[in-house]
């Protein structure tokens, strides 16, 4: 028998007995006040566990308490709070210990009723945080830790979490320094006490702390401070020459050059520079947690890809926090999000995330045009689920639907294309502004103006479609809602604005600098557009082009290459097979294994090595250089 849904005041003893039929009510946010203070202390000091112990102590009175971990974190777009690493969690009126309900439906809510006479709860439990990379993003090292107040935090249902104030401290590994956008009120020992802000703001402000730390001021003399935290496994990766100092100081100035005005009092780059602590690229108002290896700075031109990351967060404190598509504002933690408009958030973002460098000098614009060509490459040849069954704004659903776990044949299902995509997108967009306006306004004036706004203003403005339109249209009047959609909804092709701007996409049998470097770092092999797979270290086939070559000769990824043409497999062994075959009639025959078995797999391929590459078009006028060139 299905009992009727009780009322909220009903007890959880009662509850329990019914059975998992019977709900109580979660209570929905209000725009009002919250009575009071939530405190909140993280002992982060256990490294050697990798837990951290949580206690809080909130307002509340007699009656159901709903109790909230947090679900839907921004930036993730999806619903990614780990709650299976919760555990111990125990609540409290004094000395009395509360029994609480989880709510059989919505898992993240946990329902309590508070004893006559009590005016506050305590809430005590731990985040057992990931033991390795299997179980999530490790963020405790013995040298580094990620303090993710969503992760390590409970709140209380029924507000907006902006109207919620809150008192967090923490205490850290003795002798650790830390990085965050939350502003200091004291420090004892190894626990910092932090001003009170909003549970909001709180969530929106993480802190790094490392044995290894260094702190680099990126816009001496501001009103507004940029600093560069950074923690490393060990204290020579922390090593940064004047050349690669002023590229980042270049970045603050280039962003300023852009947008005209800053939306924080401070800003924060939180770097961790690591191989045990998990890479990381998450956008905040006041900073960003940025995860990369060890050699960022020693090793800088194995590197380039990386050089993206901050410029890319960087540019989410005014798209993304700032301005935030309206039905990605949520007023808490625990209301879902839709994620219509990421192709704005960050395709747009991506597209500064692959200028900024240019401009700043992260990159040179060769550099820059070689990332543009590997992009663009994907879109022209390595996506054939985009050229046939799916659409870049079926993509803006993939957080949701996949969570960013990894996918069998992600260039078939496509998977959050409305990035690199969206990138392709924006990059038509201005070369569509330049062409309508006789080269007077580009993307740089839409960004300004959409994204720009009054100085100092940090409440978030929620935007529509029709005001993106609206923007553009302010720019330079055109039909730029059917210019969008036939992109968004359509399958391509992709590369009209890279044509617009001068160039063409072809392909080599050369890889190009860029290239070369990225299979130098990484140990692996690209070879999608000739015989359509990626090996990685090993000979492990990360991926497979569907309908490739290797995928009509049987090839699938997990697969391990172990020999070609009955040698032992090594990447330039590969190569130089490719080669050979473009010479002759005679198949590539590769010996894999697949969970354990072996087999001799003949690939009919004599195509050649293709590399990607861009090319001028000397029909046309080069307007990629003024997108890169330094304001």
């Amino acid at each position: 028998m299905i009992l009727p849904r009780l009322a909220p005041a009903v007890s959880l003893a009662l509850l329990a007995s019914a059975g998992a039929g019977v709900r109580a009510e979660v209570p929905a946010p209000r725009d009002e006040p919250y009575p009071g203070v939530l405190r909140i202390h993280v002992d982060a000091s256990d490294v050697g566990h990798r837990i951290f112990r949580v206690q809080e102590t909130l307002p509340a009175k007699p009656g159901p308490l709903t109790l909230l971990y947090p679900q839907w974190i921004p930036g993730t777009h999806e619903p990614s709070g780990p709650i299976t690493k919760l555990a111990g969690l125990v609540v409290k009126a004094g000395d009395r210990i509360l029994p609480w309900l989880r709510d059989p439906l919505n898992v993240y809510a946990f329902h309590v009723d508070v004893p006559r006479g009590a005016s506050e709860v305590s809430v005590s439990f731990q985040y057992l945080s990931p033991q390795n990379s299997g179980e999530g993003r490790v963020v405790m090292t013995p040298e580094m830790l990620d303090l993710q107040w969503s992760a390590n935090t409970i709140y209380p249902a029924g507000y907006y979490a902006r109207r919620i104030p809150v008192q967090a401290s923490a205490t850290f590994p003795a002798g650790w320094r830390i990085g965050t956008a939350l502003d200091v009120a004291s420090r004892q020992g190894d626990t910092v006490a932090f001003r009170p802000i909003t549970y909001n703001d709180l969530v929106d402000s993480p802190v790094y702390a490392g044995k290894y730390f260094k702190r680099v001021d990126l816009d001496p003399g501001a009103k507004e401070p940029v600093h560069l935290d950074i923690v490393a496994d060990a204290p020579e990766d922390l090593a940064i020459t004047p050349a690669e100092l002023q590229a980042h100081r270049a970045l603050v100035q280039q962003m300023d050059k852009l947008y005209g005005v800053r939306h924080f009092n401070h800003y924060d780059f939180l770097l961790s520079l690591s191989r045990k602590m998990g890479g990381e690229g998450l956008e905040h108002h006041r900073c960003s947690e940025d995860g990369v290896g060890p050699g960022y700075f020693t090793a800088w031109d194995q590197h380039l890809m990386d050089h993206s990351l901050l410029p890319h967060e960087f540019n989410h404190s005014w798209d993304g926090k700032y301005r935030r598509p309206a039905d990605l504002w949520t007023p808490n933690f625990n209301v879902p999000m839709q994620d219509s408009l990421l192709w704005v958030y960050e395709g747009q973002t991506m597209y500064w995330g692959y200028v900024m460098p240019a401009r700043a000098g992260l990159w040179t614009q060769a550099q820059a045009r070689d990332m543009l060509a590997l992009l663009a490459a994907t879109y022209d040849r390595g996506r054939p689920g985009l050229a046939s069954w799916r659409t870049v704004q079926d993509t803006t659903n993939d957080p949701i639907i996949a969570q960013r776990a990894p996918l069998p044949y992600r260039n078939y299902q496509a998977s959050e294309d409305y990035y690199a995509a969206g990138l392709l997108i924006w990059l038509d967009v201005d070369a569509k502004l330049r062409e309508l306006s006789g080269g007077t306004r580009s993307l740089d004036d839409f960004a300004r103006a959409f994204f720009g706004g009054p100085d100092g203003v940090w409440a978030t403005r929620t935007y529509t479609f029709q005001d993106v339109v609206a923007g553009l249209n302010r720019i330079a009047p055109f039909g730029w809602a059917a210019f969008l959609r036939e992109r968004l909804d359509g399958h391509g092709p992709w590369l009209g604005g890279l044509e617009a701007h001068g160039w063409k996409l072809v392909y080599t049998a050369t890889p190009s600098p860029v290239e070369k470097a990225m299979e130098g770092a990484g140990g692996g092999l690209d070879l999608t557009y000739s015989l359509g797979l990626s090996v990685g270290q090993g000979g492990n086939l990360r991926d497979v082009l569907w309908d490739g070559p290797a995928f009509k000769a049987g090839l699938a990824p997990g697969m391990r290459l172990v020999a070609v043409n009955g040698h032992a497999y090594r990447p330039a062994l590969l190569k130089n097979a490719i080669t050979d075959a473009a010479r002759s009639a005679h198949p590539i025959e590769l010996l894999v294994r697949n969970f354990d078995e072996y087999s001799t797999v003949a690939i009919s391929y004599h195509g050649g090595l293709q590399y990607p590459h861009l090319v001028r078009d000397p029909a046309r006028p080069d307007t990629l250089a003024d997108v890169y060139r330094a304001r």
